[in-house]
This record gives structure tokens, C-alpha cells and sequence, in this order.
């Protein structure tokens, strides 16, 4: 492992335990943008001040799930401690590691998804020294709060991380806002935190993200979503005649029964996906509701000869997903359904120019300027109207466009030996 320089809040990251001026604190907290740098300290502090604090002791690292743990932090924390000559043997079917040092500590950290309410009697009745939560901000708070009582050992201390998310968030009004009660050390971390980050890398990620996304994950700012959910769309920069021909054609549905179905013809030209036209069916508007048949030849109608290598569909539409392979003319491809997630992924394509509507598309022209964040609500989400033909277009990116998206990130990301 190859480091450069840390910056001065990576280091006070690293060693804030061990400095005069911060050692008496019980907790840390790290927020801000991402690729910054906070979350590769954190953890590397963490493993450090245990194995100079205490011998024999039980730990934990939490994630939102297993998986993401040990891509995010265990792969490369236990790499990075290897080359720095710690002795750790992974036992990864029961999720934990013994981490030892000659002449230092020999612990276990025991490893956690805290992804949903549950999980919280996964650690329930433990005995910590420490416990380290990364994007905390993503659990749920009985699993954070259960994970802190368990740090009951004489000298044990707390750490947290995160990207920012509403500033109505529990983590942060609980945590954040009241640093002091909480005797906790905070470190706000911006890019320029990170010194292995480029100036053409740092922009990458500037183009990368919009509106809500932008402020929070480059400026790395607590904000409250609000307005249009797609502030950077226009019809100068999104809405253009279609090519001609296309390379691929895929379909994404929106199926409702009561509530209209979306369905959008999408065509690939260069790498530039195009809307090519649509079908939208509002039952309540008409006055008539539309069987699963009726509704299938509307897409054998919206898709015409053209070869669609796949028709990508709302997974909780059962029945219309029977209807359409009893049919056996398309292949079925069950969405990906993550609203946030995908949000972000059409954010990006619409800020990169990805995906461009054609002028005839006038249902999820008429929703892109009423689909708006629900300012009430006490997670980031958006309202349940105008929302059809936005959902299907969703899918669509989900599907065809979050390779493209992993691809940037890879591109994008500082490879380790640069930490």
C-alpha cells in the first residue's frame, strides 16, 4: 500500500484519539462529500486505537449491509493493515476478524448490516470497546442507538461517518446539532480533504452530480430536498428529433390499473439514448380502465417491428409481467426499483446528455415539470403524481445506463495506492 500525504482533517481523523487537544472526546463524527478521503481514516484510525488501547477486546464495524461493509471498508482496511504489518485472519462466514500487532493488542471485530429495523437484535446483548458505523445516516436509528449502548468498556469511543442527506434527519439533529452534549469531535470533509484527488477527477464529479445530489455529495452539504425533482432538464438541451434508425430498442413500463401506465420506446444511437415515443393510458381521466390484454396491445402497438431486445417492467406488476411472457413475443426483465438510487442515475444521465426525449412525447414532457420532491415527508422522496412516466423512465436508466454509471465511478475513483 502506497499512501500520499493525508491532508490535515485525514490525519486528525487517523490520530485524533492520540492528539491532547482531542483524546478526551467519547465520539468522532466525519461528514461530507464523498471521495474525500474520511472514510478510509475513520477506519484506519479505528483498527490503530484499538490495538493500542486494549488486548482481548470485542469490537464492531457496521454498514447498511454486509456486502457493501466489506467492499467499502473491510477489503481494504484489512489490506491496508497487512502492509503495515498487523496479523488479521478473517473468518468470513461468521463476519468477523482477529486483528493483532507484536507488542500491541489482539482484538475481534465483529462485523454488522444495520438495513433495516431488525437488525437492531443482531447486536443486542454485546459487550464493545468501540464501535465504528459507516454512513450511519443510511440505518435505521434503533439499530444505531443499540449499537452505541453496547459500548460499555471503560474507555471505549464511538465512530461515525457519512455522506449528508435532509437536515430533518434524525442523525443529524440527534448528532451533529448537538455535538457537545454528545461530547463528539467533528470533522466536516470536503474533496479538497482528499490531496489524491485531481483537479480533472474533482470536476468529473462535479459534471456527475445536480441540484440536491450536487449540494450533498460535492459541496457536502446537509440540504432539504425540494421543487422539481429534475431542475436540470430542458427542452433546448433534452428534447431533439429521433435518429432514424437505432442500434438497440428497449421498452420500460410503468403499469397501473386505477393509476395511468407509462410505457416508453427508447432507441440507441452512438451512445445517446433516445425516447422515441410512448404510450400513456389514464384510466381515471377516460373514465375506463384497461385490461392486461388491452394493455399489451398498446405495447405490441408502441413497439411495432422494430426488434426490442427487452421490455423492462415494474417487478410488483404480477399480472401484466404474466400476460406479456404468456405471450412470449418479449423478454421480460423485472426493474431495478431504488428510488433515490435511481434518481440520481437519470440526474446524471440528463446532466451528461444521455437521454434525449423526442418532441411527440408530450406525457413525460407534461411530468417533468410536475414531478417534484414532497418537502413533508420525513425521508427524501418524491410525491406520488405526475410520477408515471418518470417512474418508467427510471427503470430505463437503471437497466441500460447504471453500467455506464459503475464505469464512471471506476474511472472516477483514486485508485487505492493512491490514498
Amino acid at each position: 500500500m502506497e499512501f500520499k500525504p493525508f491532508s490535515k482533517k485525514q490525519r486528525i481523523a487517523l490520530q485524533w484519539w492520540a492528539l491532547p487537544e482531542t483524546n478526551n472526546y467519547d465520539a468522532i463524527i466525519c461528514d461530507g462529500a464523498v471521495r474525500s478521503g474520511k472514510t478510509l481514516c475513520l477506519s484506519l484510525g479505528f483498527a490503530l486505537w484499538s490495538a493500542s488501547a486494549f488486548d482481548g477486546a470485542s469490537f464492531a464495524i457496521c454498514g447498511k449491509t454486509i456486502t457493501s461493509l466489506r467492499r467499502n471498508i473491510i477489503t481494504p482496511l484489512l489490506g491496508t493493515l497487512r502492509s503495515l504489518g498487523f496479523i488479521c485472519s478473517e473468518k468470513t462466514s461468521r463476519n468477523y476478524a482477529d486483528i493483532s500487532l507484536a507488542g500491541a493488542g489482539s482484538n475481534r471485530f465483529y462485523f454488522f448490516g444495520g438495513k433495516d429495523e431488525g437488525s437492531a437484535s443482531l447486536i443486542q446483548g454485546m459487550t464493545l470497546a468501540g464501535v465504528l458505523l459507516d454512513e450511519v445516516a443510511l440505518m435505521p436509528r434503533s439499530f444505531v442507538e443499540q449499537a452505541i449502548a453496547r459500548c460499555s468498556v471503560a474507555g471505549s469511543k464511538i465512530w461515525l461517518s457519512s455522506n449528508p442527506e435532509s437536515p430533518e434527519h434524525w442523525y443529524y439533529r440527534e448528532w451533529i446539532c448537538k455535538l457537545k452534549e454528545k461530547n463528539a469531535l467533528y470533522l466536516h470533509f470536503t474533496m479538497a480533504d482528499n490531496p489524491s484527488l485531481s483537479d480533472n477527477i474533482r470536476s468529473r464529479y462535479e459534471r456527475l452530480y445536480s441540484g440536491t445530489f450536487y449540494e450533498r455529495f460535492v459541496l457536502g452539504k446537509w440540504t432539504r430536498t425540494g421543487g422539481l425533482v429534475y431542475p436540470m432538464f430542458s427542452k433546448e438541451k433534452h428534447v431533439d428529433k429521433p435518429p432514424l434508425e437505432c442500434s438497440q430498442y428497449v421498452v420500460s413500463c410503468d403499469y397501473g390499473t386505477v393509476n395511468p401506465s407509462s410505457f416508453g420506446l427508447w432507441g440507441k444511437a452512438g451512445d445517446i439514448w433516445y425516447r422515441l415515443r410512448e404510450y400513456y393510458y389514464d384510466a381515471r381521466k377516460s373514465g375506463v380502465s384497461r385490461t392486461d390484454e388491452e394493455h399489451y396491445a398498446g405495447l405490441c402497438e408502441l413497439a411495432g417491428d422494430l426488434p426490442i431486445s427487452k421490455v423492462i417492467i415494474d417487478p410488483s406488476a404480477a399480472s401484466m409481467i404474466a400476460c406479456i411472457e404468456r405471450h412470449g413475443k418479449f423478454r421480460v426483465v423485472r426493474a431495478d426499483n431504488r428510488v433515490l438510487t435511481g434518481i440520481q442515475l437519470v440526474s446524471s444521465a440528463l446532466a451528461n446528455c444521455k437521454i434525449r426525449i423526442s418532441p411527440d412525447c408530450s406525457d413525460i414532457l407534461r411530468e417533468f415539470s410536475l414531478y417534484c420532491w414532497d418537502e413533508g415527508a420525513k425521508n427524501d422522496c418524491p410525491k406520488k403524481e405526475h410520477d408515471h412516466a418518470m417512474d418508467d423512465m427510471r427503470y430505463f436508466v437503471m437497466s441500460e445506463l447504471s453500467h455506464d454509471g459503475d464505469a464512471f465511478f471506476a474511472s472516477s475513483a483514486p485508485r487505492r495506492k493512491e490514498w
